[in-house]
């Protein structure tokens, strides 16, 4: 059985994330892609795409959005993602119950006795009047029928159970707008794509097949860090005669597509800025391929990073038309100087400027 070291497996990730050499595709087909890009900081999937396309342009992720070809809305670990409307028509029903599991966590004694079923059935009847409201709007217009939980809690509630979209121009390039929801069947034109029946799970070994495209080779826990969805075992299951089976360093069992790109070790690894909360870092479990465990909530904090030579190796920020690199190790001259390049390639982007500082090595 074939294992991969740790450099290996950094090198299959750069591959599939786009980030080994930017790709010729439409923004469209990079979307689809890497499954959606985590999108709660809307500002955020432009750099992601910029850092990964070859020749992006802002306007053509902004033109999807307002097209309604790409779509903001909750899904994957019940994160706000950029996802292809197909995607989220077939993938919508398959979190469903994630998403029910995931607020409940949070607000289970604030809506203890509350029937979920029926709240789901009157959020609908509200929102089919297409009329765009916020997640507190939706919650009062329901408050009166269940004013026990809080607007907090029944609002949150409500977006897990009725499938939304956030309207543009929230997430449009350099546009600030709060967020208004609408049925997604209805912004889309379209249902959503109806539960499997029993026995089967289509979306699940679809969703296996994607993941490994866009995030392999990884193990079943990485995958389930990525999405959030528990039953997919019997997914990799499935499929399974489809995979090939390798090993890490350690010993664990990664799963993957038999064609997909596993490059050299050696392979040269450009520098690249990433976004904040980039599913680079948060789709796996273990990150160890792509940080080290000292910096590995740095994602979570929604550090924006900076990869040299394909690990993370700095925090980037934005203040007064600059760009500000803070190393997180010691960083050889060529290595500063490519990280300065890359910089100002960025401030360009984002400041209209070239302005980028890069900051004293970490000791």
């Amino acid at each position: 059985m074939t294992v991969l070291d740790t450099r290996a497996l950094n090198r299959a990730t750069l591959a599939r994330q786009l980030l080994l050499d930017r790709a010729d595709v439409p923004v469209l087909d990079a979307v689809a892609h890497l499954c959606g890009l985590q999108a709660q900081e809307p500002q955020e999937p432009f750099v992601g795409l910029w850092s990964r396309v070859r020749g992006f342009d802002p306007a053509a992720l902004s033109d999807l959005l307002t097209g309604r070809r790409v779509v903001r809305m909750h899904l994957m670990r019940r994160t706000v993602h950029l996802v292809t409307a197909d995607d989220a028509l077939a993938w919508r029903a398959r979190h469903a119950g994630m998403l029910r599991q995931r607020v409940l966590g949070v607000y289970r004694r604030e809506l203890a006795g509350v029937d979920l079923d029926e709240l789901a059935t009157a959020g609908r009847e509200v929102l089919a009047d297409g009329e765009p409201r916020s997640m507190t709007g939706l919650a009062r217009a329901l408050a009166d029928r269940w004013p026990a939980p809080g607007p907090r809690a029944l609002g949150e509630m409500l977006l897990a159970l009725v499938p939304v979209v956030q309207l543009p121009p929230r997430g449009l390039w350099r546009t600030t707008a709060g967020v208004r929801n609408v049925l997604l069947s209805s912004w889309l034109g379209r249902e959503i794509d109806p539960p499997a029946p029993p026995g089967g799970d289509p979306v699940g070994e679809a969703l296996v097949r994607r993941y490994l495209a866009a995030f392999g080779p990884a193990s079943t826990a990485d995958l389930r860090a990525w999405c959030g969805l528990a039953g997919l075992p019997a997914a990799v299951t499935a499929v399974r005669e489809e995979l090939v089976v390798l090993r890490d360093e350690r010993g664990r069992r990664l799963w993957d597509l038999p064609d997909a790109p596993r490059p050299d070790a050696d392979t040269p690894a450009p520098v690249r800025f990433l976004p904040a909360f980039d599913n680079a870092l948060l789709g796996y479990d273990d990150r160890s391929r792509i940080v080290d465990d000292a910096h590995r909530g740095l994602s979570v904090a929604g550090e924006r990073v900076v990869l040299v030579d394909g690990r993370v190796a700095a925090t980037w920020s934005v203040a007064a038309d600059t760009v500000t690199v803070a190393p997180l190790r010691r960083l050889s001259r060529a290595e500063r100087a490519a990280v300065a390049e890359e910089g100002q390639a960025v401030a360009s982007l984002l400041c209209d400027s070239d302005r980028v500082r890069v900051a004293a090595d970490a000791p």
